[in-house]
């Protein structure tokens, strides 16, 4: 099929553009900088109207991934990227006659800073979600099942914690927080914690782009099903690498006010530096997000093939590849 991919140029929507070439598909790819990808290619930005038109002609299928996913920033970037950005591709979808809308979201919409344990895919809430990007991915992720009709089929898929070799969002920032001594463990660090392998995540966003029609106006939350503590994750990531785990514990409540501080100081000094702790951090380390899978696997009719011992290991290949 003629596929839209965008935000080609981060780590999951890399893999899935790749992965749909290799499987013969015809492939196209929006995003503000050159991927280096062997796809035909639309360079803008996703709140361009005049861009994603020129990206959405002609396709049968568009997966939306491009987004503000930073943790600094201000409200009204995030707004630009994740909600008028997505407003412009359900336009430019509708404009173009595209049939299909896979649209990748996260289960932070659904957040509210307590555990998520053995849960589905609850509804996204605005109010409740943690953080501007949190917020607006909700935002964005309402607008886009409101936009499931007849002739747009719209599935949103929430990918959570993806990881794998080359991440510089979750991998890369754990790694080098460890280097120089400054990963600690929240609260126990006995917390289960869902992530998903990247080859996972890739595949299911190519298993949604095939149900998408007979499987619409929902979301899915896609995780690899193996919830672990969240000091093992930690750990296992850093060895990984080549370096040390978590040094030292912080307790949770602790955790969290120094986060509110930083929120309150990166916010008045528009800092753009990645701050060192932040409530939503804290919350994320420290409190329980494992996710029922039988209605997603079910739906796209999907299993992960990459266990997380495997992915650890290739993880650990890759990094020593480099040394």
């Amino acid at each position: 099929m003629r596929v839209l991919v965008t935000g080609a140029s981060g780590m999951l929507g890399r893999a899935t553009a790749a992965a749909l070439s290799e499987r013969g598909d015809e492939v196209t790819v929006l995003q503000r900088r050159p991927a280096g990808l062997p796809c035909a290619e639309v360079l803008g930005d996703v709140a361009d109207p005049d861009a994603v038109r020129r990206a959405t002609r002609g396709q049968d299928a568009v997966v939306h991934l491009a987004a503000k996913v930073d943790v600094v920033g201000r409200r009204r970037e995030y707004v630009r990227a994740n909600v008028a950005g997505t407003r412009t591709v359900l336009a430019a979808c509708r404009a173009a006659g595209v049939g299909r809308l896979v649209h990748v979201s996260s289960p932070s919409v659904a957040h509210a800073g307590a555990a998520l344990a053995g849960v589905g895919a609850q509804p996204a809430d605005p109010a409740g979600a943690r953080g501007h990007y949190a917020r607006s991915k909700a935002v964005a992720e309402q607008e886009v099942l409101a936009a499931d009709a007849a002739g747009l089929a719209v599935l949103v898929v929430r990918p959570h914690l993806v990881w794998g070799p080359g991440d510089t969002q979750l991998v890369g920032r754990i790694v080098d927080r460890a280097r120089a001594g400054r990963l600690p463990l929240i609260g126990s660090g006995a917390a289960l914690i869902d992530t998903t392998y990247v080859d996972n995540a890739a595949a299911a966003l190519i298993a949604a782009l095939h149900a998408c029609g007979p499987v619409h106006g929902e979301a899915l939350v896609v995780t690899n099903g193996e919830p672990r503590p969240v000091g093992e994750v930690l750990d296992r990531l850093c060895r990984a690498a080549g370096v040390p785990g978590p040094g030292f514990r912080v307790p949770f409540r602790a955790a969290w006010l120094a986060g509110a501080v930083i929120d309150g100081a990166w916010t008045l000094a528009g800092a753009r530096a990645t701050p060192p702790l932040t409530r939503f951090l804290a919350e994320q380390l420290a409190t329980a997000h494992w996710f029922d899978q039988r209605r997603t696997r079910a739906a796209l009719g999907w299993r992960p093939e990459v266990s997380l011992d495997e992915g650890f290991a290739r993880l650990g290949r890759w990094y020593a590849d480099r040394r």
